[in-house]
């Protein structure tokens, strides 16, 4: 049987309409276990290292399914490919991810979230990051929100749409992931706009946000409020479009909100955060939340796309939204608050333009899904996992 190579694309593709296959995951037991393929839907996963296959060929074949297609995953590729002719050599209908780990890293699915009169808004989903970021159409103009560090991605799909980039917004200073608005903004010309209670003292080339105004794009298209809701990160930035849409960044989840330790002044900030949602709690009930991150896929409506009605937030939330007074959220910030991984540090200098590193360090350091929500779902999480 023929080996074959398949996209970080497909891979989603084949997981999001349940086909029957299993995926191999070759990769050692450490680096399986902090970062490893999801889906939206259950599917089997195993994780049998190259240095079995090496080491006893037989007994490790002997724990691969052979009653479906076998799609492998490893670090760099040529681990996936030396496994994959082992397999191919048994007679298994197999293929390997052209790119490795790192292709399904930084893939972004694009998703059609609302549309008006004039514009079209679309949420890019990075599923091995857990993560979204944000495009706004109008005319042959588009605004991007939380871009990633795939800077190609977003300008070929802007190209497609006919469209060029003309201004690139953060709704914070990013912990989790190398954030793209620098590097996009240096390829397109666009304007980079942040607010100052984070960028303030970083080394980045941008235009600073003021609370309330409103952005508009050169022709048409719908009013951009900019929304300061601070907690997260004292910068931390929503933006509403067309009173219809809230991009809420890292402060309102659809299960959670944004933990507020990641500066090191939890407590500080934890009160930042909890008056910013009494703040929410009094916008309109009907507006469409679009998180920057999710915690799995559950989330996801039946259509694969992160959005919830703020109303049906609050509710879900309501553990979070129902402490009635500072002293208490505090307490439950502190209650809920784990070790946050190492590399942010190192990725919030670098988001700062404070910091260089290689390509290869980038790619190592951007790895691995977000832990910015502050919750009991969090910490459940982590304790199934353990």
């Amino acid at each position: 049987m023929a080996i074959h190579t398949y996209e970080a694309t497909e891979l989603f593709h084949w997981l999001a309409t349940r086909a029957d296959l299993v995926v191999l995951d070759v990769r050692n037991a450490k680096d399986f276990a902090r970062f490893q393929v999801e889906g939206p839907y259950p599917f089997p996963l195993i994780n049998i290292s190259y240095y079995e296959f090496m080491e006893d060929e037989e007994e490790a074949v002997s724990r691969v399914p052979r009653d479906r297609g076998v799609r492998i995953v490893c670090a760099k590729e040529s681990s996936a490919r030396y496994v994959a002719e082992i397999l191919d050599r048994h007679g298994f209908e197999v293929g390997y991810l052209r790119g490795g780990i790192s292709s399904w890293g930084n893939l972004l699915v694009p998703k059609r979230v609302g549309q008006g009169t004039d514009y079209e808004l679309y949420q890019f989903i990075r599923p091995g990051k857990a993560s979204c970021s944000y495009g706004l159409i109008s005319g042959k103009e588009m605004m991007l929100f939380d871009p990633s560090r795939n800077v190609d991605f977003y300008l070929e799909f802007a190209a497609q749409q006919g469209c060029m980039v003309t201004a690139t917004f953060e709704t914070h200073l990013q912990a989790d992931y190398i954030a793209g608005s620098r590097d996009i903004a240096r390829r397109t010309g666009a304007v980079f706009y942040a607010n100052d209670g984070d960028f303030k003292t970083s080394n980045n080339p941008y235009t600073p946000l003021r609370d309330g105004e409103i952005q508009r794009f050169n022709l048409g298209g719908p009013d951009i409020r900019v929304v300061f809701t601070p907690g997260h990160t004292p910068g931390s930035t929503s933006f509403l479009i067309d009173d219809r849409f809230l991009l809420s960044g890292d402060t309102v989840f659809i299960d959670s909100v944004g933990r507020p330790d990641l500066g090191g002044k939890a407590e500080e900030w934890a009160g930042t955060l909890y008056e910013t949602i009494r703040m929410v709690k009094r916008f309109d009930h009907g507006l469409q939340v679009l998180p920057a991150h999710f915690i799995d896929w559950r989330e996801a409506n039946a259509e694969l796309v992160f959005v919830r009605g703020l109303g049906e937030i609050l509710e879900r939330n309501g553990d979070i939204y129902g402490i009635d007074n500072q002293a208490a959220f505090i307490a439950f910030i502190k209650a809920n608050m784990r070790p946050q991984p190492e590399e942010y540090a190192i990725i919030r200098l670098v988001n700062a333009n404070l910091r260089e590193e290689e390509d290869a360090r980038r790619e190592e350091l951007d790895l691995g899904k977000n832990e910015c929500a502050a919750s009991a779902y969090a910490r459940a999480r982590e304790a199934r996992n353990a």
